[in-house]
């Protein structure tokens, strides 16, 4: 997926969630307004990284919705197999969080893949 399109969120809805990401890198919070955008197409195109292996396509789905505080059900399906489908329910804030670090691995390494954090969030193996 390119992400060369992807405009800028307007800066009234950047504005409602960058308290949240006041504490993060700077890379993570200059991809916001971007990651914003992104969340409101509602759906991403990926491939997980495999070390040693070959990578697994993913098609992510969630429904947008307005607040920070509000939850997003995120559903991944991998290799376009429906028995290879999990969901997640997080706050807004946080996917989005994981929408960013996606953006800021894409921009360093042209891969569109999620942070292990959110894979171990899907999978629910908490650390």
């Amino acid at each position: 997926m390119d992400f060369s399109k992807l405009a800028p969120a307007e800066k009234r809805d950047v504005f409602i969630y960058k308290p949240y990401y006041s504490n993060q890198d700077q890379n993570k919070q200059n991809v916001l307004p971007f990651a914003l955008t992104l969340y409101r197409q509602e759906s991403l195109e990926g491939e997980r990284s495999i070390e040693g292996g070959k990578n697994i396509p993913f098609l992510a789905t969630w429904f947008a919705s307005n607040l920070p505080a509000d939850l997003t059900r995120c559903r991944l399906q991998f290799d376009n197999n429906a028995e290879l489908g999990y969901e997640v329910t997080l706050p807004n804030h946080e996917f989005i969080g994981y929408l960013s670090d996606l953006l800021v691995t894409y921009k360093r390494n042209k891969q569109t893949d999620f942070p292990i954090s959110f894979y171990r969030k899907l999978l629910q193996y908490e650390i």
